[in-house]
């Protein structure tokens, strides 16, 4: 049987009126048969989200303390049983009964810890699927509710940042079996561990549980339904006239999020990549907009696809005389970044330096004993630390056949009077990376799109 997988996020379902265009949405297509939903997001009446407020709830009203303001626990309550009625009455669904248990989940809970997050975070999602199936059938949908603790979709017992465990793909096939023309709706981001006890993934989590459902069902297709019209060629905050591309491969989207273009949780789709399932990302404000199809392989109609920026960079460039002699300096080099808990992006290298790109965040009240753990334990001749560096990437794979884009890239900003710190080619052949400083960043940002993509 044809079906699609869709996976509505929390703009797409923070009030009425936008679920409204959910139901429009569902409609208009009869292969959409399985419907994701996220917890309400932020809209013009709740400035933070219901998910900040549920954890404010789980910690005691300590979830907001490093904000200018303060929300008390009682506060978080009192907004998060607002929304939810005002859901309920805006869509005309008798809310008595999903209110009091939302109230009693909320007030009488005994557990403790991580445990407590856990439950308290997938509340959310777990009662905007209860009011979004009512409004369903209200509507006159053929619409079943399908929850995660009861359909058994097991996650380790990581009770903040679940993972899928492979028995659930099982349970999955045996839920949603499709005899008539039902709907299925689920509540994302949370599981159950194999003791039954509620647990959630990473935030972000209704895009995996999409992508996991839509893998387990061997899917037609899986969207995306967001607030944007999809990936666009550069970040249309910084340059208006940006178009959406149409077409991406796996290789490019993962290229491009892990360099600022945060559009979909990539993690969600390396099960729909190995059964080669299409994602579409698609916008619930503009529906007629065909969005992005991300895809296992496309024919490259040019060379390259989109430009990423990633900013509050920083680069430890590390000198030793005989470095790539020495078995190890890398490996223990990377373990002294990971003792420290930094991120590392990036290392360029040669044969006596090494460049350490990281997040310059991850740095604060590191970077001095960072410095020291590497001069004692590699008995490094220098250590240099540049800051404020935004890296720019330049995607598509169209590059393998045609590598003088990057110098028709470097002439650009020549041209344009703008110096760059770093330059690298990524082994694959599909991308390569300019570092500019920050302050610089997006006038090398327009020249490289006026001269690279639009032309």
């Amino acid at each position: 049987m044809s079906i699609k997988v869709c996976k509505f996020g929390g703009s797409s379902v923070k009030n009425s009126s936008q679920i409204k265009k959910v139901l429009d949405i569902v409609k208009e297509d009869k292969k959409r048969r399985v419907i994701v939903v996220s917890a309400p997001g932020r809209d013009e009446i709740f400035d933070e989200k219901i998910t900040d407020h549920l954890l404010n709830l789980a910690k005691e009203g300590k979830h907001f303390s490093e904000h200018p303001y303060s929300i008390k626990k009682n506060e978080s309550l009192n907004t998060i049983l607002s929304k939810f009625k005002t859901l309920c009455d805006e869509l005309k669904i008798d809310n008595k009964e999903i209110l009091n248990e939302l109230k009693e989940d909320l007030e009488n809970s005994t557990l403790k810890d991580k445990k407590r997050e856990a439950f308290f975070l997938s509340r959310g999602e777990h009662y905007n699927a209860k009011i979004i199936c009512e409004f369903f059938k209200k509507s006159g949908l053929n619409t079943i509710l399908k929850l995660p603790e009861e359909f058994k979709f097991i996650l380790n017992g990581n009770f903040c940042d679940g993972k899928i465990q492979e028995e659930s793909y099982t349970n999955i096939q045996n839920t949603f079996t499709f005899e008539k023309d039902e709907i299925f709706i689920v509540p994302g981001f949370y599981g159950i561990t194999k003791e039954n006890e509620i647990a959630v993934m990473s935030r972000g989590g209704s895009d995996l549980s999409g992508g996991e459902i839509a893998y387990a069902l061997d899917a037609d297709m899986y969207e995306n339904w967001t607030d944007t019209n999809g990936v666009y060629e550069v970040d249309p905050r910084v340059i208006s006239n940006a178009n959406v591309i149409p077409r991406l491969t796996f290789k490019e989207i993962r290229l491009l999020s892990s360099k600022g273009f945060n559009v979909f949780h990539f993690n969600a789709m390396l099960n729909c990549k190995k059964r080669k399932i299409p994602i579409n990302i698609r916008n619930t404000n503009n529906p007629a907009h065909q969005g992005t199809m991300i895809l296992n392989e496309r024919v490259p109609m040019e060379n390259l696809v989109g430009i990423a920026k990633l900013d509050n960079m920083a680069s430890i460039h590390i000198q030793k005389n005989m470095l790539a002699d020495e078995i190890g300096f890398t490996a223990e080099l990377l373990k002294i970044f990971e003792e420290f808990n930094v991120n590392t992006y990036h290392y360029p290298t040669d044969k006596d330096d090494i460049a350490i790109l990281v997040d310059q965040e991850d740095l604060k009240g590191n970077i001095n004993n960072l410095r020291r753990a590497i001069e004692k334990r590699l008995f490094t001749n220098t250590i240099t630390v540049t800051y404020h560096l935004s890296i720019i990437t330049l995607v598509g794979i169209g590059l393998k056949e045609n590598t003088f884009t990057i110098v028709d890239a470097i002439t650009a900003l020549k041209n344009n009077n703008i110096s760059f710190e770093m330059f690298d080619l990524s082994p694959s052949k599909i991308s390569f990376h300019i570092g500019v400083s920050q302050n610089i960043s997006e006038a090398a940002l327009k020249t490289l799109y006026e001269h690279l993509i639009k032309k």
